[in-house]
């Protein structure tokens, strides 16, 4: 059979798993993956390269991909062998694991992805884009980028393919390759996925009226309730990082209407409602996102939002979570980065802070693990070296409050006051409601200097979540 005909016969056998595929490959992947539907499984544990695994819980009728994976686990026992079913068996763990932020789901991923493979090692672009998507969930976008490409090769025509070509190179801070590779996805397939990685584009670039317009497109041409939800989710995070609260709550709003159970949209409403005051509401939403799918980033917006109202005991529970995530990732191989990074320096161990950031900018130099790094550094007393880390954090001219506020207090540190006052000014004037922690203190240090004060106005806080 000739390279063409074996590559024209995966693609038919494909075809009997489209929805899968579509599922994984498509919006599901942008970025860190939407939160999806389902509801959280028992965690597994001791799993190998088991494909007729009861999924369980999992499988409802608000789970399609539950209900997807259930149906190539009935596929495969009666045809082990067809690589393309294993491929997108372990694409859809992947996504899976996303979903349920169930991380001991990647090492089944990796096993059904390599037994796949094994089978077709030539021309098998289902699963080699799978092992893309794996080794991005796992934040090793290098590895990521050479089995996209290796995919891509064999499989030129595929949007989806592009798509996760182009979140490796973001990742891997190569921003042009990033958007070329997203050009040529809109080109061969403009849809849902491809404008939300075109919208994600341009909010890197600062172009925020691209990426709202790029998000809209995606809106008009979603397919379903979550590609719905999840442009509606992206669009209120692009109102929300531009200070507008109440925008991002009525897309909130909307999303939720066509898809009552798109856990992220909750966590989205409550950080609207804590922005506009209404604290208790985002108390609850907040609560129930965390409950649904405890997010490492939900358990930390609630936390943070219980310090500010000086709720520390339930600050500091919501922190012991957090690390406990943090654990299960590294024990199923993620490598910790920005977030890890971020929550050591302001709630822990300043030292721990600066070896993740370090450790994370070699498997994700993105701008993200620029600004950890520079505030892993300031934590530490190292603030000229956090200034050079903060520059490569604001070089593509991206909006972003954190940002600003972090290089605010690393100029303070320096004694730069001119420009400690202008970065902070810019954080609020971005988003006023960056932080219910530092978006204060920002306040408190412009008003101290105002008055002629001196200080940074900065708020320490302990690993169990009380103000030093």
């Amino acid at each position: 059979m000739t390279t063409f005909s074996r590559r024209r016969s995966q693609r038919r056998r494909r075809m009997l798993f489209c929805a899968a595929v579509s599922a994984v490959l498509g919006v599901g992947l942008f970025l860190a993956g939407a939160p999806g539907l389902a509801p959280r499984p028992a965690p597994h544990t001791g799993r190998t390269a088991d494909t007729s695994r009861d999924t369980g819980a999992a499988i409802t009728a608000a789970d399609p991909l539950g209900q997807d994976i259930s149906g190539i686990q009935t596929h495969l026992r009666q045809d082990p062998r067809d690589a393309v079913a294993l491929g997108t068996l372990g694409l859809d763990y992947v996504q899976q694991a996303k979903n349920t932020v169930d991380p001991t789901y990647y090492p089944t991923a990796e096993a059904v992805l390599r037994r796949s493979l094994e089978l077709d090692p030539a021309d098998n672009f289902t699963a080699m884009g799978g092992m893309a998507a794996l080794e991005a969930a796992r934040h090793h976008f290098g590895q990521a980028l050479r089995w996209a490409r290796r995919a891509v090769a064999v499989d030129p025509y595929s949007s989806s393919l592009y798509g996760t070509l182009a979140d490796a190179y973001t990742q891997l801070g190569r921003y042009s390759d990033a958007a070329d590779a997203v050009q040529t996805m809109v080109d061969l397939r403009p849809g849902s996925p491809s404008l939300s990685r075109a919208s994600y584009v341009a909010e890197l670039r600062g172009d925020t009226g691209t990426a709202r317009t790029d998000m809209r497109r995606a809106l008009q041409d979603s397919t379903g309730p979550a590609d719905e939800a999840f442009a509606h989710y992206y669009l209120g995070e692009l109102a929300f990082n531009n200070g507008d609260p109440a925008t991002e709550l009525a897309e909130a709003q909307a999303g939720l209407r066509v898809a009552p159970g798109y856990t992220a949209l909750w966590q989205a409403r409550a950080r609207a409602e804590a922005a506009l005051g209404r604290t208790g509401a985002a108390i609850t939403d907040l609560t129930r996102a965390v409950e649904r799918v405890p997010q490492p980033e939900y358990v930390l917006q609630l936390g943070e939002l219980y310090q500010s109202l000086g709720r520390t005991r339930d600050a500091g529970r919501e922190y012991r979570v957090f690390r406990a995530e943090q654990k299960l990732f590294t024990d199923n191989g993620v490598a910790l980065d920005s977030d890890a990074a971020l929550f050591e320096a302001d709630h822990g161990d300043a030292r721990r802070a600066l070896g993740i950031a370090r450790q994370g900018l070699r498997s994700r130099p993105f701008l993200e693990t620029y600004d950890a790094l520079a505030w892993a550094l300031h934590a530490n007393g190292r603030d000229g070296e956090a200034l050079t880390a903060d520059d490569r954090a604001l070089a593509q001219g991206t909006r972003n409050a954190l940002f600003h506020y972090h290089r605010g207090m690393i100029e303070h540190a320096l004694g730069d006051a001119a420009a400690a006052r202008s970065d902070l000014t810019a954080a609020l004037a971005i988003n006023p409601h960056f932080s219910p922690l530092y978006a204060p203190s920002a306040r408190a240090a412009l008003a101290k200097w105002r008055s002629g004060g001196g200080g940074s106005g900065t708020v320490t806080v302990s690993a169990d979540g009380t103000r030093g």
